[in-house]
């Protein structure tokens, strides 16, 4: 698969993300059929466009956690979206037996 084939399946595989839901880095890889591709998932959301209506915010890190920088405007408004989607923080991490896709 080309780069350009594997950037629209990410976006696709995103899109496809419930509200109330996320999903890892690793499992968007796996699911366009790149299985260790996880850090090119990140680049590609990390490229989108401003004002994208993509659910980027619904892909966390595979410990449950935001790898945005803590702090940063991204990282607030990363977990704020999530928080209204319902999910609970507890110490910095979502569990993802609670709210990962299958």
């Amino acid at each position: 698969m080309d780069m350009a084939a594997m950037r629209a399946s990410i976006w696709q595989a995103v899109a496809l993300i419930p509200p109330g839901k996320v999903a890892t880095y690793g499992q968007i890889a796996r699911l366009v059929g790149c299985p260790g591709h996880a850090r090119f998932v990140g680049a590609t959301l990390r490229q989108l466009p401003p004002g994208s209506t993509l659910p980027w915010h619904r892909v966390v890190n595979a410990r449950g956690q935001l790898s945005l920088p803590e702090g940063s405007a991204a990282y607030q408004l990363q977990k704020s979206r999530l928080q209204a989607e319902g999910v609970v923080f507890r110490n910095k991490t979502l569990s993802l037996r609670r709210y990962a896709i299958e």
